[in-house]
């Protein structure tokens, strides 16, 4: 029993109650809608008939669970760079890394539940104690982060940064001289935050955009999960096939405006479900990737039991449209911050 308290310390901090006006959806078709074959075509009846890659024979995971609504809800998401793509079993402990800093601090965050992962993403070249922490639903990297600036680090950027249940509300462009002052009725409105870091941060500390449009998570923690450690990098391989082609792979080291980051990080539960994946999408339907830079997160769509086959439209349908081919076999929950959402 202490291990698992210990273990769902490290994901979720400080309880708090959740932003005003969210409404828990009473369905999964509800907060992700399902696809359709009237509106989106037979191949999202049909698993990719070209894809090659398989799991172990003997990877076997649950599939009599029911998955939706079981999840902890969590308002911010503290994603810290290590580098690495497996740890010890707790991440907070982690020596001498900011995990464990955020773990041991006494400065937690006001603002809600913080999930708190370790990933692959690389480390500065030039320090053995700097890193960097990609912030959700902010989408912007705080840099030069130690152990010792964690708790500026909680107090100045996630305490006034943006939750997972504040609102993003949708504002209509402003109108053009060639409408005569008219809105197009068909131009998308656009989401709009309603909370932001502040620009001017502890000494140290900087802060930039993540130039991605989506994110995908996959849980890679061998150390807690074999099952984690081999279904990682064959769905990464699988996801840069069908991304490629479409011009929006991005490697670790890749920073164009605009396309999907992969991500591995550390056990986020579950693992009897595998493969896990996050996957953080933008309000954005800006035409320029500068403008997408600006936008947070609008959704985050948490899948499990994710087989290499399911890619294809997982891409085509969840990660850019965000709707669900298989909700009640894979989706675990998550939120929509235009339309006030939660699973939870």
């Amino acid at each position: 029993m202490a291990s698992l308290l210990r273990g769902l310390s490290s994901r979720f901090l400080t309880p708090q109650p959740t932003g005003q006006g969210f409404q828990k959806a009473s369905d999964a078709a509800q907060l992700f809608p399902k696809t359709d074959p009237a509106v989106d075509g037979e191949d999202c009846l049909h698993d990719c008939q070209t894809c090659t890659i398989t799991y172990p024979r003997k990877f076997n995971i649950d599939e009599d669970d029911k998955l939706y609504g079981h999840v902890t809800g969590w308002n911010t998401h503290m994603v810290v760079a290590t580098g690495k793509t497996d740890w010890v079993r707790d991440v907070q402990d982690e020596k001498d890394s900011v995990m464990q800093a955020v773990g041991k601090s006494k400065v937690q965050p006001t603002n809600g539940k913080m999930m708190l992962s370790a990933s692959n993403m690389p480390v500065p070249d030039h320090s053995s104690t700097e890193t960097t922490v990609l912030l959700l639903p902010a989408f912007k990297y705080i840099d030069n982060v130690t152990p010792a600036s964690v708790p500026d680090l909680i107090q100045s950027c996630i305490d006034q940064g943006p939750t997972n249940t504040s609102p993003l509300k949708r504002v209509s462009q402003a109108p053009s001289d060639a409408t005569n002052g008219d809105t197009d009725p068909h131009q998308e409105a656009e989401p709009v935050a309603t909370t932001t870091i502040p620009t001017t941060l502890p000494a140290g500390l900087t802060m930039r955009n993540c130039p991605h449009k989506y994110l995908v998570l996959l849980c890679s923690h061998a150390t807690r999960d074999a099952r984690c450690g081999q279904s990682a990098p064959l769905l990464r391989r699988e996801f840069e096939r069908h991304l490629r082609p479409m011009g929006l792979y991005r490697d670790l080291d890749d920073e164009r405006p605009g396309g999907v980051g992969i991500y591995f990080i550390n056990h986020v539960g579950g693992h009897k479900y595998s493969a896990n994946a996050m996957i953080y999408r933008r309000g954005a339907t800006g035409q320029a990737g500068e403008e997408e830079t600006e936008q947070e997160a609008a959704q985050c769509i948490w899948m499990a039991r994710i087989k290499p086959a399911d890619v294809e439209n997982l891409v085509r349908y969840t990660l850019l449209q965000g709707k669900m081919v298989d909700p009640q076999r894979q989706l675990r929950g998550g939120f929509d911050r235009v339309r006030q959402l939660t699973s939870w």
